[in-house]
């Protein structure tokens, strides 16, 4: 089990890698049909909506009044857990809320003229919502990083939807990650309809002003189809990291990086750019050495025969080149005075300096946001942070003096654009 090699001095390795851009970019057409279908049955139908898709996706028949979970049911999961998971779930959080609470934004008010003010004035949303999925295992890292953000920001009231097991339950490490993250209400809704609800508002789950968090095919859909009814974070896409790495860097550490992101899905990217012919034989041997001894094998052979690449580049200025085209969600530089290169990134959802900052470290524990733009995005979006949750609104009061001053200007750039009537809202105050 290993992944492509590649000679960047033979061979224009951009034009390798052009596939990535194209992941997950399927058809979308039937998933938009479905999905429609779906928004519009919970909006017409709400909770009757929510129970029979509910039973029909996740095997749960859950009674519209059960479907938000109770505080006993949170108390219970925060009893059941390992104490010291716990504790490391508090430890996670208390980073996280400390990095985001340095994001707050505050009101500003500029004088102009000899009376008047313009300004800004900067509100929390009123309601986000958050979405955690279910699949094959429970995230309390999601629940941490999307939550704490809003809560940072002043969000009062944050809702959480995540998909119910068969037996009606929640994983109990999501519901004590979602307390002690604040999460003000939880709900046992997963899916397309869970962001239904989410947009639209039932009887039982409230209307939001933004959704938030990951989610499959079907999700993510949902969320491009509801954005203009709610807000949403990102348009995410599949994971990636791209390492760049010169002989100092371990070809163990290297290797276990890029198996880390391999195994996340079939269509994660991990790609190494390596100046070390010598380096780049040890990361193959080491890939193949401990992708054996992992678990999700099937994930790691897809993904490692269709979407990584051991890469050998001239220099690290091509390497970073590269980078900076490829925009990846994750870059790790794993070279020599790795922090003197940082200045040149152009573009990178979050970057992780020197042979002691792994990936998973920003996945779970550091602070920093884990969701990240994906597919190029961080030539334009940001991670997630504490600026998503707030909303500014414009302040201008202008004195009679400091409106006379400008009326005249005001009433020439109206005339200019054929809007007379703009013209004389302020020319009939001084004529």
């Amino acid at each position: 089990m290993n992944c492509k090699r590649i000679d960047a001095k033979e061979e224009d390795f951009t034009r390798v890698c052009e596939s990535l851009g194209m992941r997950g970019k399927m058809d979308l057409e039937p998933i938009i049909v479905t999905v429609n279908e779906i928004l519009n049955h919970v909006r017409e139908r709400k909770d009757e909506a929510i129970r029979e898709y509910t039973l029909r996706f996740d095997k749960a028949d859950i009674e519209p009044e059960k479907i938000r979970v109770t505080q006993a049911e949170i108390d219970e999961a925060m009893t059941s857990i390992d104490p010291a998971l716990i504790e490391t779930i508090r430890k996670a959080a208390s980073n996280i809320l400390a990095f985001h609470e340095r994001q707050a934004e505050e009101n500003f008010s500029l004088s102009v003229g000899e009376s008047s003010t313009i300004g800004l004035i900067v509100r929390p949303l009123s309601i986000a919502g958050i979405y955690v999925p279910g699949g094959t295992a429970p995230l309390p890292s999601t629940v941490l990083m999307n939550v704490i953000p809003a809560k940072a920001a002043g969000v009062q009231r944050v809702v959480l939807c995540t998909p119910p097991r068969a037996d009606k339950t929640i994983a109990p490490v999501i519901l004590a990650a979602a307390k002690i993250a604040g999460a003000d209400e939880i709900y046992k809704v997963g899916g397309a309809q869970a962001i239904a609800a989410m947009a639209f508002g039932t009887s039982s789950i409230p209307r939001v002003d933004k959704i938030c968090g990951p989610g499959n095919i079907y999700v993510n859909t949902a969320k491009r189809l509801v954005f203009g009814q709610v807000d949403i974070d990102m348009f995410a896409g599949p994971s990636e990291i791209l390492i760049i790495a010169d002989d100092s860097a371990n070809p163990a550490y290297v290797a276990a990086d890029m198996l880390s992101q391999a195994e996340h899905d079939k269509i994660a990217s991990a790609i190494l750019l390596t100046t070390s012919e010598s380096l780049a034989d040890a990361v193959s041997i080491e890939i193949e050495k401990q992708s054996e001894t992992l678990d999700r094998k099937e994930i790691l052979f897809a993904s490692l025969s269709d979407y990584c690449a051991i890469i050998t580049v001239k220099n690290l200025a091509d390497a970073i080149n590269f980078s900076n085209e490829l925009a990846p969600e994750h870059l790790e530089l794993c070279i020599e005075n790795a922090s003197e290169y940082v200045g040149q990134i152009k573009n990178a959802g979050a970057i992780f300096i020197g042979n002691y900052s792994p990936e998973p470290l920003g996945d779970y524990f550091a602070g920093p946001n884990h969701t990240l733009p994906t597919s190029g995005t961080s030539r334009f979006f940001s991670p997630l942070n504490t600026k998503d949750f707030i909303k500014k609104m414009s302040v201008l009061h202008y004195s009679q003096d400091d409106l006379r001053d400008c009326y005249r200007d005001i009433a020439r750039f109206a005339d200019a654009e054929g809007l007379t009537g703009h013209a004389r809202a302020v020319k009939i105050r001084f004529e």
